[in-house]
């Protein structure tokens, strides 16, 4: 238990994971409005309203919450301000034992966990988990050699750095699979740190980026080490999107594919052209990704995160799937164009907020401050048709 007879005990959000992880008991406390609220938080966090100059009332705290004072309580909010302040009433209420997460849901949004993936091939795999966006990148690595590509790697690029670091890697090269829209890509800003090329499908030059890379044509096979990376055009969430074959073992899939969904199309063909991406997409799925061996890894650049914090997938735990899996056992995959056309467009959930703006900067028509950036992707992504 805490020792809190004077003040809470500030925690950041990475100790919060640990905490979610560990099973201990506690309860949730997010200070946020009804509608923040509503719209993205940590599942099992119990809502209560709460501003600094706001006076606290302990007996209507006690009645929404159904908490009392011989209850572990850890407070969250956007920032930690809101929640510092609820923290500090409770404790002078008789609460014994609070915590407060000093850098709030911004924090949750960087947290991420480094999860071997277990491949049958030559190719060392890490699986970059973005806990509270679901988000997937990925490194690619010789381990007898430690030459590394850093697969769709998010603005958090320290994470990355620091994964590769751990396992002792270099890396060589980034690449991304496409033009993403519901996160900021950190592709560039790695590539330019470690002064190492940055990859992307030749087709991305259609949506005039405003930057210089290294396209990758057709097919064309890139090397860390030993280990080759082939460049799959796979079109349909993106006119420009590339799945990377590593090797035989797996294939990186960005937002085509998922474990449980496929890619929407909407978000760069518009609603009025979703069906003609739809159409790109089946062809992609049916002809290259599922024209792959029934035994390769499905690795895909989403993991599911409801708006009230449920996972698709376990945390810590890999994300992935078979060639055979997803023909055997995605329905949607089953039917024929018309029907998998009409699923996507209609399937298709709310658009993530602010992509348009995201995906102005991710095309380097635009910049974003480091607070804009943070409050841009604020929230699970929405990639996912499923």
């Amino acid at each position: 238990m805490t020792d809190a007879t004077t003040s809470p005990t500030n925690i950041s959000a990475e100790e919060l994971k640990r905490l979610v992880d560990s099973g201990e008991p506690f309860a949730l406390v997010d200070t946020r409005d009804a509608e923040s609220f509503e719209e993205w938080r940590l599942a099992g966090a119990t809502q209560f309203f709460y501003k600094p100059d706001r006076e606290f009332d302990p007996e209507a705290f006690a009645s929404e919450t159904g908490l009392t004072p011989d209850d572990p309580v850890v407070t969250i909010c956007a920032k930690g301000i809101s929640s510092g302040a609820l923290a500090e009433e409770l404790v002078d209420a008789g609460y014994e034992d609070v915590r407060h997460v000093h850098d709030g849901m911004r924090g949750w949004s960087a947290v991420y966990d480094a999860v071997d993936v277990d491949t049958d091939g030559s190719a060392e795999i890490v699986q970059l988990q973005r806990r509270a966006k679901g988000c997937l990148g990925y490194l690619v690595a010789d381990p007898e050699t430690g030459a590394a590509a850093a697969v769709d790697p998010t603005r958090h690029v320290e994470t990355v750095r620091e994964a590769a670091a751990d396992r002792g890697f270099e890396i060589e090269r980034v690449l991304d699979t496409h033009i993403h829209a519901d996160h900021l890509s950190g592709g560039r800003r790695l590539a330019d740190a470690l002064g190492v090329p940055y990859h992307l499908g030749e087709r991305v030059a259609e949506r005039d980026p405003g930057f210089a890379y290294d396209p990758l044509s057709r097919n064309e096979v890139l090397a860390v080490g030993d280990v080759e990376i082939k460049a799959l055009f796979t079109p349909g969430h993106t006119s420009g999107m590339v799945s990377y074959l590593v090797g035989g073992e797996a294939l990186l899939t960005g937002d085509t594919v998922f474990v449980d969904g496929v890619g929407r199309t909407e978000l760069q063909f518009g609603d009025a052209d979703a069906a003609s991406g739809a159409a790109l997409l089946y062809e992609s799925l049916q002809a290259t990704v599922l024209a792959e061996p029934d035994p390769v890894t499905v690795l895909p650049g989403h993991f599911s995160v409801s708006d009230g914090g449920a996972y698709g997938a376990e945390p810590g735990s890999e994300v992935s799937t078979t060639v055979r899996a997803l023909r055997t056992e995605l329905s949607v995959l089953r039917g024929d164009r018309e029907a998998f056309s009409e699923h996507v467009v209609e399937s298709a959930p709310e658009k993530p907020p602010n992509y348009e703006r995201i995906i102005a900067i991710n095309r380097g028509h635009s910049t974003a401050e480091a607070d804009e950036a943070i409050e841009l992707e604020l929230g699970p992504n929405r990639c996912a048709a499923e």
